[in-house]
């Protein structure tokens, strides 16, 4: 990674601390929220920082390591994410405007879930390996080589921002449907991606 931790994402750290009342609502498979591509961010100012915030108060109150701001109603370019959501000393990453620029060639299986899709884990194939150019809280440009878990998150959070969800890219059909039926969520919603 191009930056160290400690220079990652300074202004917006908020306790890693699950709440009671979320600043935030995370929308679920089924809401066309989740559909609508997220439009680019042109200004960063305190208003997106404060966005980035109460992103990640939600997403801890979630136990989550990733939220994109579609999933909480806002159609804009910005993603929130912490690896490390135990440790108060890891500051979280915060991306706004990423592009993935390279994917590297490997692929890996894996098994993703999503605080849209509660409660249901499915095996993603993924490139393991990609980088990502996006501009940091502070609106300056930054460019990272991502690997494993993180390159993975980037990619699924990142597929938010263009209305796709991790199911989209399931394709064990069996698995898919009965993860979908056990919790009660509706095979239409999925746009399979193939």
């Amino acid at each position: 990674m191009a930056r160290s931790a400690e220079q990652m994402s300074r202004g917006v750290q908020v306790p890693k601390q699950v709440i009671d009342n979320p600043p935030l609502t995370i929308a679920t498979l089924g809401s066309q929220m989740l559909r609508q591509p997220a439009r680019r961010i042109s200004k960063v100012d305190e208003a997106v920082r404060d966005l980035a915030r109460d992103m990640l108060r939600s997403m801890y109150a979630a136990s989550g390591i990733g939220l994109a701001a579609p999933q909480v109603g806002v159609h804009k370019q910005l993603l929130v994410i912490d690896l490390d959501p135990e440790n108060a000393a890891a500051p979280p990453m915060v991306l706004i405007n990423p592009e993935i620029t390279s994917f590297g060639a490997g692929l890996d299986t894996y098994e993703e879930g999503c605080l849209s899709i509660p409660g249901v884990y499915l095996d993603v194939v993924r490139p393991s390996v990609v980088e990502v150019s996006y501009r940091d809280e502070m609106g300056r440009p930054q460019k990272l080589r991502a690997d494993n878990l993180l390159a993975r998150c980037i990619q699924h959070e990142l597929d938010h921002l263009n209305g796709v969800l991790f199911v989209d890219r399931v394709t064990d059909e069996l698995s898919l449907n009965e993860g979908l039926e056990q919790k009660g969520f509706n095979r239409a919603d999925v746009n399979s991606i193939r």
